[in-house]
């Protein structure tokens, strides 16, 4: 070991006394270096990118237990020819739902006790390999308490040696007859689960369309190693938990759009009566022809009544919604939207929408609560309803829960291993340069941008109303739901009016950011990832929100390989426009394999028919030597810790610490 110079030491005296405290020995110093040395050379643990959830939380559970693929992959390099084709794909349905799977095999398998002892050997053997990446040290802390032992005990022994033979066939045996072959198989393949996938990204927009986006928060604050990149609609909802009502509209307006009314009942408890009650009795006489909701899901079946009120609903809080928003707009001009103030543009008696000089056909002018000489004024009535979803909103314990989950576990942006994660964009000038947003007076761009950005929204949810930034970040959350610079959105406006009202389809238009015609230049890419300070010989921007239309020729790769896109296309909205359901990105030693997959069944088809999602694996890139531990991030900390303990060896050695034992 090198020499270190004591002046050296003396410099860092105090924090090498701190760190005496946690290693107190030349013997325990020096084996924590030969520890973390050895982790250095393990290869790298698999990630998992995934976006755009969309709250299709079947697809996004079977793709989380498959580990897109992973699995299976494995289980077919493992056993190759000596299993049949059926054999292997009812051992990945077993892995991804063991509980569901057992029930089957029970009523179909005479002789269970011999399918107990095959297909333990068998787990045993897939787990060995998805364990093998990392130290035992890390694989036990994953396991459970009551199984520990014996699964260590299987994971590190070889049924190669015959002299271990007997003894692993005892501990399998002795597993079956004191009947914990169930909970042991459904530990097993919670294992390799979790043993397959390293870490995982969320790349943004959990919320929205779908039914499940609870459900999969969920699984989410329970998963054992992940972050999240915030998605416009994350953050719609997180403005909505924050108080802000113009957020809390919006999310009504979706549910209401997508007949997802439960998520936000039975997922969260919101009182959803208040709205009912106001829209039935505003809109008896009004067809509300254009609210009628959209169900993307052919197995969902609503009656007529239903379908009825929620049309109802979804025109009363569209229109509340507009006028909230018309209040942020007017307090914060500094957000220049003033063109999206469109209520006082109505003509009602001639049924017409004018604006610069021109006139627009509507497709209803039928606004009871809409006062032409105050347009944006709430009525007494409208005023109860929004004051009552408020208090629905800021008092859900679970969204509470959930909202401090992504929180803790998310930011605007994520710098990790070379890629650079944000969801949707980066504001630039039309020449490609980083285009600078004036926030509260100071122009930022860039990271510093999304580092301020970032501030914001912890401060719209977490700070006292005594900070002078709480009022304006609380309306900078509907910002960056639908604000022209924001990252989250970057788009010219959002046509929400104009969809509803305008039958002129040109009005229905959003014209989008620089950033999403650029980012197909290398040079462009390359800049943002010198902003962020992204280093090495291959680095990627990695993103989301816009749904790569394969069957118009999209690619996800761009910029020579410099950008992917991996909007998941989980949505069943996005079936028809994109062709496919999305892409999920894999990134293990060897490289980046990028899979594309078809739609999604359901569950219980996977479940009975080993019906897996079908996808197709694309080799992005491949290292020629396999990447290890000591060639990521983690890797450079273990680093910096080496050479920290290599200072307190020698600084034991040389007597300025006296060793605590």
């Amino acid at each position: 070991m090198e020499r270190i110079p004591e002046e050296t030491l003396k410099e860092d005296l105090r924090y090498l006394e701190l760190l005496s405290l946690r290693f107190p020995s030349i013997a325990s110093a020096s084996t924590e270096i030969i520890n973390l040395e050895a982790i250095l050379n393990l290869p790298k643990g698999t990630e998992h990118f995934l976006a755009d959830l969309h709250g299709e939380h079947q697809a996004f559970q079977h793709v989380l237990r498959n580990a897109s693929g992973a699995i299976k992959r494995k289980v077919n390099e493992i056993f190759g020819n000596s299993l049949y084709e059926k054999e292997k794909k009812d051992l990945c349905t077993l892995i991804y739902y063991p509980e569901q799977k057992l029930q089957l095999v029970k009523e179909e398998v005479q002789d269970i006790e011999s399918w107990y002892s095959v297909t333990l050997n068998r787990l045993v053997l897939v787990c060995q390999n998805v364990s093998s990446k990392y130290t035992r040290s890390k694989v036990r802390k994953a396991l459970p308490e009551e199984f520990s032992y014996i699964i260590q005990e299987l994971l590190h022994e070889s049924s190669a040696d015959p002299n271990k033979q007997a003894y692993i066939n005892v501990i399998i045996s002795t597993i079956i007859d004191t009947l914990r072959a169930d909970d042991f198989i459904i530990t097993m393949c919670n294992l390799i689960q979790r043993l397959t996938i390293d870490s995982l990204h969320i790349l943004g927009d959990i919320f929205d369309r779908g039914p499940g986006p609870h459900i999969i928060m969920d699984i989410l604050c329970g998963y054992h190693n992940f972050d999240i990149q915030w998605g416009n609609h994350d953050l719609l909802w997180m403005g909505a938990a924050a108080g802000n009502d113009a957020c809390i509209a919006n999310v009504l307006r979706l549910a209401m759009r997508y007949a997802n009314h439960s998520v936000l009942e039975d997922g969260y408890g919101i009182n959803l009566l208040p709205l009912a009650t106001f829209a039935m009795e505003t809109y008896a006489d009004d067809p509300c022809t254009s609210f009628g909701p959209r169900i993307e899901d052919e197995n969902i079946h609503i009656d007529d009544k239903t379908l009825r009120l929620l049309a109802q609903m979804h025109k009363a809080i569209s229109v509340i919604q507009f006028k909230l928003e018309a209040g942020i707009i007017r307090r914060r001009p500094e957000f220049r939207m003033e063109d999206r103030l469109l209520l006082e543009h109505i003509d009602q008696e001639r049924k017409l929408f004018v604006k610069d000089g021109k006139e627009y056909e509507m497709s209803s002018c039928y606004f009871p609560t809409v006062c032409p000489d105050d347009p944006y004024r709430l009525t007494p009535e409208e005023r109860e309803v929004v004051s009552k979803l408020h208090d629905s909103f800021t008092r859900s314990e679970k969204l509470r829960r959930h909202i401090k989950c992504i929180f803790r576990y998310g930011c605007m942006y994520n710098v990790c291993n070379s890629n650079l994660l944000f969801h949707a964009s980066m504001p630039l000038n039309e020449d490609g340069s980083l285009k600078e947003v004036e926030i509260l007076g100071r122009k930022y761009k860039g990271k510093e941008l999304l580092s301020r950005i970032g501030q914001l929204v912890r401060t719209a949810y977490f700070a006292d109303r005594s900070d002078p930034e709480k009022s304006f970040a609380v309306d900078y959350m509907w910002y960056l739901w639908c604000g022209k610079d924001s990252p989250a959105f970057d788009k010219s406006k959002m046509a929400t009016f104009e969809r509803y009202f305008l039958v002129d389809k040109e009005m229905h238009k959003e014209e989008k950011g620089a950033y999403y015609t650029l980012r197909n230049n290398e040079e462009v890419c390359d800049r943002i990832l010198d902003e962020f300070g992204v280093e090495g010989e291959h680095r990627h921007i990695i993103n989301g929100h816009v749904p790569v239309k394969a069957a118009k020729g999209e690619k996800p790769v761009r910029a020579n390989g410099k950008l992917m896109v991996i909007d998941g296309g989980f949505s069943k909205a996005y079936y028809s426009e994109t062709g496919i359901a999305g892409y999920t990105l894999v990134y293990h030693s060897r490289g980046f394999q990028l899979v594309q997959h078809e739609p999604f069944s359901s569950t219980q088809k996977a479940i009975e028919e080993g019906q897996d999602i079908k996808s197709t694996t694309q080799l992005v890139e491949l290292s020629s030597q396999r990447m290890l531990v000591k060639d990521t991030d983690k890797g450079k900390e273990l680093m910096v810790q080496i050479e920290d303990l290599k200072k307190l060896l020698m600084a034991y050695r040389t007597g300025i610490i006296k060793e605590r034992v």
